[in-house]
């Protein structure tokens, strides 16, 4: 066989192996757009939908008629496009989740395959546990904070003030009226200005697209540590130890992809430790269902454990790795030796 043929050869399955991603990525791209168009068609409907909390919250303050505005006439087109991607993102990610299982499964093996496919699975399910929570919970506590702290400045003002009294049929506007509206054709005041909050449409919808695709992607934090625990990049021991650093990067992501309030932050805080003591407990159930295959193929006796051998292995080096660190001092300390 000459050298050509064996190049030949050896680049036919990469060859095959492209076919076969360009396959794939051309599935997925077309089951987004697909879900896109689909989106797109209710895209009124679904951002009634996105915006539920904060309409909830405006009449909860007391506007009867809450509305919405936009200032471009661009604006309105795009932001249904921006519901559309998501939209079809969330649709079509069964599909893609199956274009990338066949293309990855026919490298694994039958064991890997089954530790596999359970994460595929779940990895929707909590990604739209967590787009819910976001939405029926944390989103309204945002939009309520935002707007009824607006309104606080006036209420205890004339609480203070003591004499203040609406006149009839007076209502309250909505986030931040600045005290109380007069009914149509009441007396004019010069009490102050009336600070009255004109929602835009973009700007409202991205405070919600935000946390939900936020909180989304952190419910995907017990699949991605179940799945390096699977693979051996992560222990049980190891998430333990580190605890006081995941706090602190915790902390940190809620503060960068949550509004500014201490509401919302400590939400998520709360939320996604919790997932990360959850993870914990799902990598130690991975380490002894190893330990009961590594027991049952003699690998390992009644009551040890793979992972506790690795932890004396690692302290082995470690020692050693110090007991030689110490003879190359010794010996610069005495070239005689």
């Amino acid at each position: 066989m000459s050298a050509q043929d064996e190049i030949e050869d050896s680049s036919a399955p990469l060859l095959e192996h492209l076919t076969e991603l360009r396959s794939r990525l051309i599935y997925s791209v077309m089951a987004f757009l697909v879900g896109m168009i689909i989106c797109f068609s209710f895209g009124s409907m679904l951002l009634d939908f996105l915006l539920g909390p904060i309409e909830k919250t405006m009449r909860d303050l007391g506007n009867p008629n809450p509305v919405m505005q936009y200032t471009a006439p661009q604006e309105y087109f795009f932001t249904l496009i921006r519901i559309s991607v998501v939209g079809g993102l969330t649709i079509s990610f069964p599909v893609i989740a199956f274009q990338l299982w066949r293309f990855v499964a026919p490298g694994l093996y039958r064991n890997e395959k089954n530790a596999f496919l359970p994460f595929i699975i779940a990895s929707p399910v909590l990604f739209l546990i967590g787009a819910a929570f976001a939405h029926y919970i944390v989103v309204p506590l945002a939009m309520a904070f935002f707007l009824g702290f607006a309104d606080l400045p006036s209420f205890v003002s004339a609480i203070m003030a003591g004499a203040v009294q609406p006149p009839p049929g007076a209502e309250l506007l909505p986030g931040g009226a600045g005290g109380l509206a007069l009914p149509p054709l009441a007396a004019a005041s010069d009490s102050g200005v009336d600070i009255v909050f004109n929602g835009k449409v973009n700007e409202t919808l991205d405070i919600t697209l935000k946390m939900i695709v936020a909180f989304g992607v952190c419910f995907q934090l017990p699949v991605l540590l179940t799945l390096m625990g699977s693979a051996g990049l992560a222990s049980s021991r190891g998430l333990r130890s580190t605890r006081k650093y995941a706090v602190v990067g915790i902390l940190i992501v809620a503060a960068l992809v949550t509004p500014p309030d201490v509401t919302t932050q400590l939400i998520l805080f709360v939320v996604v430790f919790g997932l990360y003591e959850i993870s914990i407990h799902l990598v130690a159930a991975v380490e002894r269902k190893k330990d009961r295959v590594a027991r049952a193929e003699g690998v390992i006796g009644e009551g040890e454990s793979l992972f506790d051998i690795e932890s004396d292995d690692d302290d082995d080096v470690s020692e050693g790795e110090a007991a030689a660190d110490a003879d190359a001092e010794t010996a610069k300390e005495d070239p005689k030796t």
